[in-house]
């Protein structure tokens, strides 16, 4: 199964998917979505490209952390 992500898919489906995407998100620091309930209300509008946004990270740094577990982001 291929690992690939959307910038602008939600949280909620791309963690239905590969729930690996969690551990992920956390290690980044997006320690928030880990938090019981977050994932089913706010993962289900919040996008990768948002969250990189909205915690001003750099979008290279996130693509690697994702690829170093064998995703390959996607526009």
């Amino acid at each position: 199964m291929e690992k690939v992500l959307r910038m602008d898919e939600s949280i909620f489906d791309m963690v239905s998917r590969h729930p690996e995407v969690i551990e992920i998100m956390v290690e980044l620091g997006f320690k928030d979505i880990a938090k019981p309930g977050m994932l089913q209300t706010a993962g289900r509008f919040m996008t990768l490209s948002k969250g990189i946004k909205l915690k001003k990270m750099d979008l290279d740094t996130v693509k690697l952390a994702f690829e170093r577990h064998g995703f390959e982001i996607m526009k």
